[in-house]
């Protein structure tokens, strides 16, 4: 991929929205005030788990300033102990969900440090925080337990008494005895236990909301960060037991999500339950240190794998044993995507004849766990790519040419996998040669010489990965569209963007199928005076879904101009043709532009529509260095080849590739949520202790495209934002195992911090 600006029309332009965000000219959810505010603090448990034996908040209420103190009482009284589950499908033999309770202010009970035990509503923040201070409360100390496995083990604490055994779900796919019949034949076996930590998303927008209540409507305004509205009322409504038309959700800027923002948080219903009850607006504004504790955290997953093959390297059957540690409470997101898109994606890019895989969901007295970057799809891929590299290393065959022999044939498409989903078209073999040929995968071996003359370790990673994109909650995604006088088109979208840049890429694809100008366009999300049905950003699917469904709505918005046309230009619409901007008759030689119909009548339009999933795949090599005397990994090379269907802005996939690349790099070099496991307190509570990627931890990466148009989106596009993170996972553990390998060391988990590595390096030499 080349390096540049976007190409709108031959012209060279920047993203659209750049110029306010970069000038300090955005709003963000902690930028937004209403006259007469109050500010809420929360007092928040500092034990992992505990009965609450008494809250008093006699001298708290007669601080000076303090206007009303709420605690799990009045969240009980309220009803506000059920938050949505998105995990609807049935588990092992037919299990429901075990959904426990989570008051929005802890009541009887506290399950992880940082649960809300009270909050305080004062005349200004500080005062808040001050009188929370004089709020006593007495716990009695339970036992605790943060390892998932343990939380399984006879005899462990129970968290909730509605889900015994710690396991509120378990689920399986694929064909069990098939697959057990495949391993009974294998020439042989490559097992693993894998861990995928734990990791706190930490967005650059810190969480904050502004709640507010209108008794003449009986409506609630809440002015919060989101990933789109509906999923953020939809959560809201569901928490409060109130109709969703009781709810207006209002945003502009979004400083980043990961799946982190895409959550109704406990603390916006404790808000939303003071404003109507005080009569005046209550905001909030979250520190970072509350961030760490209390914004949902990612990945901590924890699995045993199993690939079988036969004496010619050809895969026989694959088989996982996945615990995922879903913290003390279930969110709306964290278990349905770490079932979901795992079991979707089972066989990875392939064929595969038998697959099975049991996933147990566990609650432990931790932060409870959402959907990350990926959602499940990196998790997944790291498994599966970390036993292909195994089995390469066992077997002694190249782990490109291991991967070759087993890819899912360009013939083959669209491909039925064992577990049930259908993937669409793909290139595989194609895209392996093109990274092969761009990661110069024959010329390591002189690479790893010369790094060897200068004290380093080098080693080299693959990973070829697919994932689904473009589910979403809600059946369909509409846009409104408006012509104004002056020719202007507005697009409303529910769909909200965190950075992945809609208000350009939208506004491009409109554009482009309206043949106008791209500054004639108007991106608008989220406006709640433009309600529609649609999903929000998450799982690479805004382009897939709300992209697609403004180049239909654009289609749809040309055939209606041409019945308006031929009505002021009194003919029949058959007759009349469109381009760039105008309608025209070729028999009459007349026209009539876009602005001119909408002087004449106010020219709405609003189209919809379904897509499934596509699947986006890629191959990334990547190479590192390690200094053995000190274990610090650095990356010498890396590079992608990606599938994302067709490209509508370079750029931002661009930025989408390094993101995510970053991301997965920094989960594999320092990233980890660390509990202590006797006390359950947040050893990781700040980005003093929690490991932050950096500018330089990622230098440049080499990108080129290798795309098959989606079948599913009239755009042909798949999607792009979760890719980098996906196998980026897996090809840089790889790459650092490879470098270490010689020494002895065959397996580390992630995090491979220079503590961790150089430890292993010395145990290895030691012959340990």
């Amino acid at each position: 991929m080349e390096h540049h600006l976007l190409e709108v029309d031959g012209m060279r332009v920047s993203r659209r929205e750049d110029l306010r965000l970069m000038t300090g000219a955005g709003k963000y959810a902690s930028d937004w005030n209403l006259p007469d505010q109050l500010h809420a603090f929360f007092l928040r448990a500092d034990r992992a788990h505990a009965k609450i034996v008494s809250v008093n908040v006699e001298r708290a209420l007669k601080h000076p300033g303090v206007v009303r103190i709420y605690t799990g009482a009045d969240a009980v009284g309220a009803g506000y102990t059920r938050p949505l589950t998105m995990l609807t499908f049935k588990g092992k033999d037919g299990m429901q969900v075990r959904q426990p309770e989570r008051p929005v202010l802890a009541h009887g009970r506290v399950r992880c440090v940082g649960e809300p035990v009270a909050m305080v509503v004062a005349e200004s923040a500080l005062i808040a925080q001050d009188a929370s201070e004089l709020i006593e409360v007495e716990y009695e100390e339970l036992p605790v337990v943060i390892d998932p496995e343990a939380a399984l083990a006879p005899g462990a604490p129970q968290l909730h008494d509605n889900v015994p055994g710690n396991l509120p779900f378990e689920f399986e796919a694929g064909d069990a005895a098939a697959t057990e019949a495949a391993f009974a034949k294998a020439a042989h076996v490559t097992r693993l236990k894998l861990a995928v930590t734990r990791v706190a998303p930490s967005p650059m927008e810190p969480r904050a909301c502004l709640a507010a209540y209108d008794p003449r409507d009986e409506r609630y305004t809440v002015h919060v960060h989101v990933q789109g509205v509906n999923m953020m009322r939809k959560q809201l409504a569901a928490y409060m037991n109130m109709p969703e038309d009781k709810i207006r959700v209002m945003a502009r800027d979004v400083g980043g999500a990961f799946g982190q923002r895409s959550l109704g948080y406990p603390e916006y219903c404790m808000q939303m339950l003071a404003a109507k009850e005080i009569g005046r607006p209550v905001k909030w504004v979250s520190t970072r240190s509350e961030g760490f504790a209390t914004d949902s955290h990612g990945r901590a997953n924890y699995v045993k794998g199993e690939l079988a093959l036969d004496a010619a390297g050809n895969f026989l059957g694959l088989r996982v044993d996945w615990i995922a540690d879903m913290g003390a409470y279930l969110t709306p997101t964290g278990p349905v995507s770490h079932l979901r898109n795992p079991s979707t994606c089972l066989t990875g890019v392939y064929r595969i004849p038998a697959l099975y895989g049991r996933w147990r969901t566990v609650l432990t007295n931790t932060n409870p766990i959402a959907a990350y970057r990926g959602a499940g799809r990196p998790d997944v891929a790291y498994v599966i790519e970390r036993l292909v590299t195994q089995a390469a290393v066992d077997t002694g065959v190249d782990a490109a040419e291991l991967r070759r022999r087993n890819f899912i044939p360009p013939e083959a498409f669209p491909y039925k996998t064992p577990t049930g989903s259908t993937y669409e078209n793909a290139d595989l073999p194609g895209l392996l040669d093109k990274a092969l040929k761009l990661g110069d995968w024959q010329g390591f071996a002189g690479r790893r010489s010369a790094s060897g003359k200068a004290g380093k370790l080098r080693g080299i990673g693959i990973s070829t990965v697919i994932e689904n994109t473009g589910a979403g909650l809600f059946p369909k995604d509409q846009i409104e569209m408006h012509v104004a006088a002056d020719g202007t088109v507005t697009a409303y979208t529910v769909c909200h963007s965190q950075g992945q840049g809609h208000e350009t890429s939208f506004a491009m694809i409109i554009a482009e199928t309206l043949g106008i100008a791209f500054d004639r366009v108007r991106v608008r999300q989220g406006d709640e005076d433009h309600p529609l049905i649609g999903n929000h950003a998450g799982g690479s699917r805004s382009t897939v879904g709300a992209g697609s469904a403004c180049h239909v709505t654009a289609k749809k918005l040309i055939e209606e101009g041409k019945a308006l046309a031929a009505l002021e230009l009194g003919v029949e619409p058959s007759q009349m043709a469109y381009a760039n901007g105008a309608f025209r008759t070729a028999e009459s030689k007349r026209s009539i532009t876009l602005a001119d119909l909408a002087k004449a009548k106010k020219f709405v339009v609003t189209a919809e529509g379904s897509f499934s999933s596509t699947f986006p795949n890629g191959c990334h090599i990547a190479e590192v260095e390690i200094d053995p005397a000190t274990g610090v990994t650095q990356i010498a090379s890396y590079i992608t080849v990606d599938d994302c269907g067709r490209v509508i802005n370079h750029a931002i996939v661009e930025g989408q590739m390094h993101g995510g690349v970053a991301q997965g790099a920094g989960q594999v070099f320092g990233e980890e949520v660390v509990y202590d496991r006797a006390t359950g307190q947040l050893l990781t509570g700040s980005f003093a202790d929690y490991y932050m990627p950096r500018a330089g931890l990622v230098g440049e990466i080499s990108m080129e495209e290798h795309p098959t148009p989606s079948k599913v989106s009239p755009l042909g596009v798949k999607g792009m934002g979760e890719s980098g993170c996906t196998a980026s996972l897996p090809a840089l553990t790889t790459a650092a195992l490879d470098a270490l390998r010689p020494l002895g060391v065959q397996h580390l988990d992630m995090p491979l911090t220079p503590s961790k590595v150089w430890s292993a390096i010395v145990a290895a030499k030691a012959g340990r």
